[in-house]
Formats: structure tokens, C-alpha cells, sequence
């Protein structure tokens, strides 16, 4: 069982500096807040820090919300490039333990499991573009780390089929941040679950035609 707390508060084993706790400040508050919502004299008080220190790593907040999409980047990248299920043998497999872990961190409140580029670039994606690309490439980054076992299932099972593995890959993320919206929506994780089944039920349609099994 992985516990949602390691994505949105890293702890460093070495005492963390005021750029580290803003950053860190900025994943839990912005997801409980939403960007436009938080302000640096949040930001500042939940990390500890004074407003000068703010100032002397980022220059706006609009620069903290870009490091803060980089640094999301790292920590749920780490999360998951150390996640077993790059353990199994097939390749489906592992794409399908993949969509089995992103339910399993579906745990806590809401803001606790959502993701912090997903609440940002919809509130900034026209207004901000700096904030928009930092968060497309967190998103697409994270897509990316998918591709090549999509494409082994490919390979594996001789297809060739007229859409690719990245478009597959993206796609997991489209459910996946639908997925929050909806838990948004609702005040709670059963809808995202739900949908999180759908993807599994899917991906084994896709490739394994006959089995219909869900994620249990």
C-alpha cells in the first residue's frame, strides 16, 4: 500500500531550506486552494518563512507555480519509477499495474490525491502560458514514462495498430484528470475510482479482448 503523503510533502533527510518548504508549501496549498487562491502570504506562512526569502528565490508567484510544476514533476516521478509493478514480466502487465496504482493513491481528501499541474493549468492555461507550458510538460513528461511498455504490448502482440503508443499514454492522463475533476465535483474518490476501473476494463479489452475482468 503506498501512502498518499509521500507525493505532496517530501521530506529531505537533510534539513530543507525556504525555497524547499515553499515548494513544498505550494503542493498541498494550491491543490486544497487552487492557484488563483493562494497567496504568497500563504505560501509564506505554511512554509515558515518570511516574505523576503519568498522574494529572494522567485520573483512572483507566477515563478513559484512554475518551479512548483517541476518539482511535482520530480517527487511523483520518483514515486513511480520506484512503484513494483515495473517488476512484471509482461508488459500489460505493467501498464495495468500502473492504472491499479493510480487507484490505490486515491486516498485521504480531495486535494490530498489530486494532482497540482491539473488544478493549475485549468485555471491559468489562457492567462498565464508560462504556468500552462510548465504544467503541459509535467503532464506529458509523466505521459511519456508510459510509452515504451504500451509500445512492448504492440510489439508483443504484433499490432499495428492506426493510433500510438504516446496517443495511448496521453490518453491514461485525460482519464486520470477527468477523474479528479469529477472527485472535485463530488466532494470524494468513489467517482475517480470508477473511472479509474473504466481505463483498467478498457486496457484489457484493448489487448486482451477476452477478458473483461475490472480492477478489484
Amino acid at each position: 500500500m503506498y501512502d498518499v503523503d509521500e507525493i505532496p510533502v517530501p521530506r529531505s533527510p537533510t534539513k530543507p531550506d525556504a525555497k524547499s518548504k515553499l515548494l513544498d508549501a505550494a503542493l498541498t496549498l494550491i491543490r486544497a486552494k487552487g492557484y488563483a487562491a493562494t497567496t504568497v502570504d500563504d505560501l509564506c506562512r505554511a512554509a515558515g518563512v518570511t516574505k523576503g526569502a519568498f522574494f529572494h528565490h522567485f520573483r512572483s508567484k507566477d515563478e513559484l507555480a512554475v518551479a512548483a510544476a517541476d518539482h511535482w514533476s520530480q517527487v511523483t516521478g520518483a514515486l513511480f519509477a520506484a512503484a513494483p509493478f515495473h517488476e512484471h514480466a509482461d508488459p500489460l502487465d505493467r501498464v495495468l499495474g500502473y492504472v491499479a496504482l493510480r487507484k490505490e493513491l486515491l486516498q485521504g481528501e480531495v486535494p490530498e490525491f489530486t494532482c497540482l499541474v491539473g488544478t493549475m493549468v485549468q485555471e491559468t492555461y489562457d492567462a498565464i502560458p508560462a504556468i500552462r507550458d510548465a504544467c503541459e510538460r509535467s503532464i506529458s513528461g509523466h505521459a511519456a514514462t508510459l510509452e515504451a511498455d504500451i509500445q512492448a504490448v504492440l510489439d508483443s502482440r504484433g499490432l499495428s495498430p492506426d493510433w500510438s503508443a504516446r496517443s495511448l499514454a496521453l490518453h491514461t492522463q485525460a482519464v486520470l484528470q477527468g477523474a479528479f475533476i469529477l472527485a472535485k465535483a463530488t466532494g470524494g474518490a468513489a467517482v475517480a475510482a470508477d473511472s479509474i476501473d473504466h481505463l483498467y476494463r478498457y486496457l484489457k479489452l484493448l489487448f486482451r479482448p477476452d477478458s473483461g475482468q475490472s480492477l478489484t
